[in-house]
């Protein structure tokens, strides 16, 4: 089916996206020279954005024909790993700084705890729910809400020394 023809809203805009590219490594080929040809990193990026925009599933992707699904999730994995979306959250963040100003003066911090009884290393025992297993996200923003800091952690973690170590 695919997205008609006057749905290029969902593409990333061409400023943005000469913010993005510099951010991305190089693409490895295959070791044999086999397989299909890589996807286009713009095409993957377009994909990824499209699902966070959405909240639609890896798998709706295939419908939309920007980008099949397991590409797309597969470049997402490796982008994650090479720290790319960090990169341009903390470049969107200085842009933001030196176009409208961050409130550095206030800033306040808050956790929500999930459960994530398949969770791994990133987990740990809850503290107000019978020690299952869960992750607590914790988001620290400055003085006018615009985040500034996340961190994903295990459930028994405090807000405070999630930041001072990380940060």
């Amino acid at each position: 089916m695919g997205l008609s023809k006057s749905s290029h809203c969902w593409r990333i805009p061409d400023e943005l996206w000469a913010k993005i590219q510099p951010l991305l490594p190089p693409g490895k080929p295959h070791p044999l020279g086999c397989h299909r040809p890589r996807v286009d990193d713009r095409k993957a990026m377009d994909a990824i954005f499209y699902r966070l925009r959405t909240g639609c599933q890896w798998k709706a992707l295939d419908a939309t024909g920007i980008c099949s699904s397991s590409s797309a999730h597969r470049r997402f994995q490796e982008w994650t790993r090479a720290g790319v979306f960090r990169l341009l959250w903390v470049q969107g963040l200085l842009d933001y700084d030196g176009l409208v100003g961050l409130d550095w003066e206030w800033q306040a911090m808050d956790g929500a705890m999930t459960k994530a009884p398949l969770g791994k290393e990133k987990t740990g025992p809850n503290p107000t729910d019978r020690a299952k297993r869960g992750v607590k996200r914790s988001l620290l923003v400055e003085g006018h809400g615009i985040p500034i800091g996340l961190e994903v952690e295990g459930a028994n973690r405090h807000d405070f020394k999630m930041f001072l170590v990380n940060s």
